[in-house]
């Protein structure tokens, strides 16, 4: 029994997907597959029930699920713990982010710590708030760069709110504006042509209530796409979009309008796991992405403010 052989147990438990798992771990399935058959010629027993429709962990799986998880979490504290002691001459730091936290905050962020700690590894992965507290009591990340406008719990972590962030209305920059006013009403948004995220974006989630709520049916052109593709396709005037303020930073193809009626916002947080104490690196880390985020609040822009 080995580390890879328990990670590949409990990404495959999470999934409940052999398939999937194989994509997430960047594993061919046969490689995946065999990894789970050592693991369970090692402990005498099977871990899944096997079916078309999926995997679920049998008696023996369920028992061992909890203990994979906490040896993946005391191997890598373990890893920190040396690290610490090569202090910020070598060392890694397992980031987790959201799709539209990853081409604007995290990419800020990364850039600055990258230039300063060139030593340090770094590993991001990208996710929904939801995945991502997964993978953080998984033991699969230092870090989590989650957003709170949507349903994720997060009972079992220390939060740290960064910025309130508001979501706004999106066009292409060469068509004419959406309003002559400061701000666009959600019943107006509800009667221009959407591009829609696709449903595993927390935004979806959000934008998705906020209409329901509101007892609005939105004209949707384009459903299911990713956040660069969203962006995209509202660049070229198919439609427009409801999107985080800070996506917009550097997009000189897009025009942004406040909303309005309601005003729709959400938390930008850092999550981590409150009894495994971090390494060197993912202190710096976090105190570099809360820098930028004290720094993209202080932009004349009413859209952003600290948390």
């Amino acid at each position: 029994m080995n580390l890879e052989q328990l990670r590949a147990f409990v990404t495959v438990a999470q999934l409940g997907n052999f398939t999937r798992a194989a994509e997430q771990l960047h594993l061919a399935q046969p490689s995946l597959s065999r990894q789970i058959g050592a693991l369970e010629q090692d402990l005498g027993g099977e871990l899944f029930t096997r079916a078309r429709t999926g995997s679920t962990l049998t008696a023996a799986g369920e028992a061992l699920l909890p203990l994979a998880r906490r040896m993946l979490a005391d191997a890598a504290s373990v890893r920190r713990e040396l690290d610490a002691l090569a202090g910020l001459r070598r060392g890694r730091v397992r980031l987790g982010a959201t799709p539209t936290l990853c081409i604007s905050l995290v990419a800020e962020a990364l850039t600055a710590f990258h230039a300063a700690h060139p030593a340090i590894e770094l590993h991001l992965t990208e996710r929904g708030s939801r995945g991502l507290l997964d993978a953080l009591a998984g033991g699969e990340l230092d870090l989590a760069l989650i957003t709170t406008s949507g349903a994720a719990s997060t009972d079992k972590f220390t939060v740290t709110p960064l910025l309130v962030e508001e979501l706004v209305v999106v066009s292409s920059s060469d068509a004419p504006p959406l309003t002559a006013h400061e701000s666009i009403r959600l019943a107006d948004v509800a009667k221009l042509p959407q591009i829609v995220f696709s449903s595993s974006y927390d935004l979806r989630t959000t934008t998705d209530a906020a209409f329901a709520a509101a007892g609005l049916s939105p004209r949707t052109v384009i459903e299911g796409a990713e956040m660069d593709a969203v962006l995209r396709f509202v660049e070229r005037g198919i439609g427009v979009a409801i999107v985080p303020a800070m996506v917009l930073i550097e997009r000189k193809g897009l025009r942004a309008v406040r909303l309005s009626q309601p005003t729709l916002t959400r938390t930008i947080n850092i999550a981590r796991v409150p009894d495994i104490a971090a390494s060197p690196a993912a202190e710096v880390m976090q105190q570099a992405i809360a820098g930028t985020a004290a720094a993209w609040a202080a932009r004349p822009e009413a859209t952003m403010r600290l948390a």
